[in-house]
């Protein structure tokens, strides 16, 4: 055993010594945009910053203030709390319009809503911390899998400085190190029969002394299992998870695993590298470095105006100058003031002309700081009351171009792992009730989440300003040719314009819809018909009142008249 862990171990300390030049640009970062995160380097052995000044040596707060309002935005825009904001779908658009199978997801995310939102289950905290990572680092370690008591589910986040990973081939991450401290009495709760004999003896004298462990997590066939698996069953668990006590040389734990519970979303990447970046902290690294320079000058400059350094003529002061506020500075009796000022400013370290440009010059810092944090871009400007539908549209595109770089990964590796790792875990643990009623129109369908967001907010919009514009050209068009209208499915560009308003209780099922509309063109021709008839009974009764004027007047033959005899001729 003491030579597995040794090797695991190895395995490890090769990842993390592989990301030790991070190490210190993380920690810069940190200092500048996230002091919260700022114990990457400084920390001591058990990784405890407690007592620590987090803003020591930051003279002004702008670039922390740009940092917290995007990681803000980050939940405000994407996972809104109050909203539903993902939703199930498949590829197939005949089976994802299929009434049955629109109920079904609709009932199992609101489901997974439930099981995301359970004050046990963590997942404001996780995603929270997780944001200002990803804000300030480009990255996120999260995890996500059953609680201890198998009832519900567990999010946490992890600090980037314990954690390394690899890519496979197709570059996903497939290989997980990550240090934990853990106290003793918890070791001992979570493995019982497993801890070292040492380790129990430690448990009993300091339950809250720290033991150095390794959660580990790698593929199956690059794992030496004490007891060998079949192909069978790697092949439908893929990865392992190991628990092992470094400090004893223990392996604590060994679980094959369907798929990896860590997730990793990464905004920027480069090529041949593992890790990601954030192109907010790229960009603004060196304008939060200038302003806190700026800062520190300004406030040396107004500091000397306030209170300017003196010039003493020869040694005609008395126990020197008091520069302090209501300070006496005695000059001595003796001394003829017509030789000069026994005392005066210097000038020189006193212009003030220089200060309104250094505020000019951080102002500027501040803004570039700003827009390299997308505060410029996270909202669309409201739209101006003379504006036209065309206007609006190319707008809204423009914004969507800016904003893309921003949402678009946060939306798939971000939001769109922790829904797909929230939805397996639900089906595979029973949460979402009796798959046999799972409607058969899904069965072998994959399921796609779509998501809430500005992207989608925007892209909405453009489609009703579309439907407007494509209203105008047909009017147009009709005016020229009346027939034109039969090139356009006003249905469905009326349906595709509403939803994209983002209010789907406004818009009727197509289902309901569609019978709506049948009874209506029913109805209509029902009265079309009924009014063909009134209007066949009154053109025979004028008919019939034509002919009697005709017959009265002479012009048309009398109608025979019957004899008394019923039925004979007259």
């Amino acid at each position: 055993m003491k030579a597995r862990v040794e090797d695991l171990r190895g395995q490890g300390d090769a990842l993390f010594s592989r990301r030790s030049g991070l190490m210190a640009a993380w920690q810069e970062i940190a200092e500048n945009f996230h002091p919260l995160r700022s114990d990457f380097t400084r920390h001591d052995a058990y990784g405890y910053t407690e007592g620590r000044e987090w803003m020591d040596g930051l003279m002004t707060g702008s670039p922390v203030l740009a940092h917290r309002e995007l990681s803000d935005q980050f939940a405000a825009m994407l996972r809104p709390k109050g909203k539903d904001w993902f939703g199930m779908t498949v590829e197939d658009e005949r089976v994802a319009q299929d009434s049955t199978v629109k109920a079904w997801f609709q009932a199992k995310a609101a489901t997974m809503r439930r099981i995301m939102y359970d004050t046990q289950a963590g997942f404001t905290r996780a995603t929270k911390e997780g944001d200002a990572d990803f804000a300030a680092f480009g990255q996120t370690v999260q995890s996500i899998e059953l609680n201890a008591a198998a009832n519900g589910l567990l999010f946490r986040c992890w600090h980037l400085r314990d954690c390394a990973w690899a890519e496979d081939a197709h570059r996903k991450i497939d290989t997980m190190h990550r240090k934990w401290k853990l106290p003793a009495r918890s070791v001992l709760k979570f493995w019982p029969t497993k801890v070292d004999a040492k380790l129990r003896e430690k448990a009993q004298k300091d339950p809250n002394g720290l033991v150095s462990l390794r959660h580990i997590v790698l593929p199956s066939d690059e794992y030496d299992f004490v007891n060998p698996r079949p192909k069978a069953q790697t092949a439908k668990f893929p990865f392992v998870s190991i628990y092992i006590d470094c400090d004893h040389d223990t392996i604590l734990e060994e679980t094959p695993l369907r798929r990896s519970p860590y997730i990793v979303p990464r905004w920027v990447t480069v090529s041949g590298s593992a890790y990601a970046h954030s192109p907010a902290t790229v960009v603004g690294l060196s304008d939060a470095r200038l302003l806190q320079r700026m800062t520190f000058t300004l406030l040396e400059a107004a500091e000397k105006a306030v209170n300017p350094p003196l010039i003493a003529q020869g040694n005609q002061l008395q126990g020197g100058a008091n520069t302090y506020p209501g300070g006496i500075t005695w000059v001595d009796a003796d001394y003829d003031e017509r030789k000069g000022e026994a005392i005066r400013v210097l000038d020189a370290m006193t212009q003030k002309t220089g200060i309104q440009f250094g505020l000019n010059m951080t102002q500027n810092a501040e803004m570039m700081i700003k827009r390299a944090f997308y505060l410029d871009q996270i909202r669309l400007p409201p739209a101006g009351e003379a504006m036209t539908a065309t206007e609006v549209r190319m707008r809204t595109e423009e914004y969507i171009r800016a904003a893309l770089p921003l949402f678009e990964p946060m939306e798939t590796d971000y939001n769109g792992a922790i829904c797909e790792e929230v939805f397996n875990l639900a089906l595979e643990n029973g949460a979402f009730g009796n798959l046999s009623d799972m409607p058969r129109l899904l069965a072998g369908q994959e399921v796609r989440f779509s998501f809430e967001s500005p992207l989608q907010a925007a892209a909405g919009q453009q489609k009703a300003v579309a439907f407007q514009q494509a209203g105008q050209l047909l009017a147009a068009a009709m005016q020229i040719d009346p027939m034109s209208v039969v090139e356009f499915d006003t249905r469905k560009a009326f349906r595709d314009g509403l939803d994209g308003l983002g209010e789907p209780s406004w818009i009727v099922d197509d289902e309901q819809a569609q019978r709506a509309r049948a009874q209506a063109a029913q109805r209509q021709k029902e009265q079309q018909d009924a009014q063909h008839v009134a209007d066949v009974a009154n053109a025979g009764g004028a008919v019939a009142g034509a002919v009697q004027q005709g017959q009265a007047a002479g012009l048309l033959p009398a109608p025979p008249q019957a004899n008394a005899v019923e039925g004979a001729p007259v």
